[in-house]
C-alpha cells in the first residue's frame, strides 16, 4: 500500500456515485459532550483561526481500493454504514467555545442509528485524468474541519469492477487509520455480498482516548518532571521546534502553497538487501532509513547532528490498534552523524536515541508545546520549517494480507505550509517517500539535492557499501 500524491493516481474511467453522511436526529439536546484530544483541539483551533484569511488551512487523508466484479451498491452502503457505526469519531460533531486558552474543544457522538447515507450521482467521467481531477477538487471542497460530516465516500463504477474512494479530515484520521478503513470497508462489503456479518476484531474509541488524555494532562505544569526529556532536547537544539537544516527560502510568519511529490528510493530487491543489512547490524529498515536521512541531510549541507521530530503511534497493541482516530504523539530525537562514521556504528546511535525516545512518549506533543513554547502556542502552524520524519511499514498494517486483492492506495494533502514533511513507507514494491513542501524555488532545489544524496546513500548501503 503506497502513499503518493493524488495527482499520480490512475483510476480507470467510469460512472461516479457518492454518499454523504447525514444526521437523522432531531435537535442536539441531551447528547453527552466529551473533551477532544490535544491534537484535535490544536487542529480545530488553527482552522478556525485562519478561516477569514485569504488562504485557509485544510488537510485530508484519502485512499482507494478495488472491488472486482459487478458492484453491489446495497452491500457497499451497508459496509459504509458499518464503518461509521464501528468508529465513534466519525459520528462526532465538534464545538469549541470562544476565549478559553486552556483548550475547550468538545465533541458529541450521534448513535449509529442516528446517521444515514444520502447517495447522489456524479455521472460518467471519460478518462483517468477527469477522475483524478474530480477527486482532488472534490476532496478539497468537501472536507472542512469546521463542518460535519468530516468524510467523503464514493465509487467509480464500471461493468466489471469498481474503485471505492474515501477521504477524511485530519481531525478524525491519521495515516495508520487508512489501512484500518480499507480493511473494514472491504471486509464489510464482502460479508454483505455473502449475506453474513463481517468478522472484524474489536475496536476501541478514539473519543474515549482523547477525553481521557485531556483529563490526565490538562493539569500538567511546566515544572513537571515528565517534561525533562523535552527540556534536555531544547537545551541542545536551541528551541522547542528543531529547524529543518536546509534553506527552503520561506519568510517568517508566512504560509505557502504546497508541492506534493512521491519517489521510490529502493525497488523490492534493493529494499530487501537494505533491510538485511540493517538487521545484520542490529537495526531495522526504519532505523536504517532514519540513519540514512541524517547522513543525507549532512551531505546536503546540514549539521553533523540530526535533530528532528518523530511521530509515534499511541495505539498500543490492544483494541485501539483497530480504531480510527488521530493516535499520534510527536517526540524529538537527536543523534550524531559525523562524517566517516561506519554505518553499523551510526545505526547503533539511532537505536540508542530511539530507545530513549520511547521512554518519553507519554506527554502529548501539543501540551508540551503549550507549556514549553507558550510564545508559539497561539500560532496556527509551526513557527518555521521543522525537521520531521515519519515511517510506516504497510506490509504490517491491518488487512495487509489482502492488499494483493484490494490494491489499496493512500494519499495525503495539505493546502498550505511553511516547511517540509516526509512520509517514508515500505511496501512489497520497495521503499518510498512522499513529501509535501513549501512551493518556493529554494525549497524545490534543496529537496532535489536532498533526494539525490539520500538515494545515493541508500543504494550504496543496499549494495553492502558503507
Amino acid at each position: 500500500m503506497r502513499q503518493f500524491p493524488i495527482a499520480e493516481l490512475d483510476i480507470a474511467p467510469g460512472h461516479l456515485v457518492q454518499w454523504r453522511l447525514r444526521s437523522t436526529r432531531a435537535g442536539h439536546l441531551g447528547r453527552p459532550r466529551r473533551s477532544a484530544s490535544f491534537n484535535q483541539d490544536k487542529h480545530f483551533s488553527a482552522a478556525r483561526q485562519v478561516r477569514s484569511a485569504p488562504d485557509s488551512l485544510s488537510s485530508w487523508v484519502a485512499a482507494t481500493f478495488e472491488i472486482p466484479g459487478q458492484l453491489d451498491r446495497a452491500a457497499l452502503e451497508a459496509a459504509m454504514l458499518g464503518l461509521v457505526g464501528r468508529h465513534e469519531v466519525l459520528r462526532c460533531e465538534f464545538e469549541q467555545l470562544m476565549g478559553d486558552p486552556a483548550g475547550d474543544l468538545t465533541c458529541a457522538a450521534l448513535r449509529p442509528d442516528e446517521v444515514a447515507l444520502e447517495p447522489f450521482e456524479v455521472g460518467y467521467l471519460d478518462s483517468a485524468d477527469e477522475v483524478r481531477a474530480y477527486l482532488a477538487d472534490h476532496f478539497e471542497k468537501e472536507i472542512d474541519t469546521l463542518s460535519w460530516p468530516l468524510l467523503v465516500m464514493g465509487a467509480v463504477v464500471r461493468a466489471g469492477s469498481a474503485t471505492v474512494y474515501f477521504a477524511f479530515d485530519h481531525l478524525v484520521s491519521d495515516g495508520l487509520s487508512v489501512p484500518v478503513v480499507v480493511r473494514d470497508l472491504a471486509t464489510g462489503y464482502e460479508a454483505a455480498v455473502a449475506g453474513r456479518t463481517p468478522e472484524l476484531p474489536p475496536t476501541g474509541s478514539y473519543v474515549a482516548f482523547g477525553h481521557e488524555q485531556r483529563r490526565r494532562y490538562l493539569a500538567m505544569r511546566s515544572d513537571d518532571e515528565r517534561l525533562g526529556y523535552w527540556k534536555s532536547f531544547m537545551a541542545s537544539a536551541g528551541g522547542f521546534f528543531p529547524h529543518f537544516p536546509l534553506d527552503l527560502g520561506v519568510a517568517p510568519g508566512r504560509m505557502y502553497g504546497t508541492v506534493n511529490e512521491g519517489h521510490r528510493l529502493l525497488d523490492a530487491r534493493e529494499a530487501a538487501a537494505f533491510e538485511a543489512r540493517c538487521r545484520g547490524a542490529g537495526g531495522s529498515c526504519f532505523t536504517g532509513t532514519l540513519a540514512a536521512v541524517g547522513r543525507a541531510l549532512r551531505d546536503a549541507g546540514g549539521p553533523a547532528v540530526y535533530r528532528g521530530l518523530l511521530p509515534v503511534s499511541e495505539r498500543g497493541r490492544g483494541d485501539l490498534e483497530n480504531a480510527m482516530g488521530w493516535f499520534v504523539n510527536t517526540v524529538p530525537i537527536e543523534f550524531p552523524v559525523p562524517a566517516g562514521r561506519p554505518f553499523g556504528e551510526l545505526l547503533g546511535e539511532v537505536r540508542t536515541a530511539f530507545r530513549e525516545l520511547l521512554r518519553h512518549t507519554d506527554v502529548p506533543f501539543v501540551r508540551a508545546w503549550q507549556l514549553l513554547a507558550p510564545e508559539y502556542a497561539g500560532l496556527p502552524c509551526w513557527p518555521h520549517p521543522v525537521n520531521f520524519f515519519s515511517y510506516i511499514d504497510s506490509r504490517r498494517v491491518p488487512g495487509a494480507e489482502h492488499h494483493d486483492r484490494w490494491h489499496p492506495t493512500q494519499h495525503v494533502w495539505a493546502s498550505r505550509c511553511n516547511g517540509i514533511s516526509f512520509w517514508f513507507h515500505r511496501d512489497a514494491d520497495g521503499l518510498h517517500v512522499n513529501s509535501i513542501y513549501a512551493d518556493t524555488p529554494r525549497a524545490a532545489a534543496a529537496t532535489a539535492t536532498f533526494w539525490r544524496a539520500l538515494t545515493r546513500i541508500l543504494a550504496a548501503l543496499a549494495r553492502g557499501e558503507d
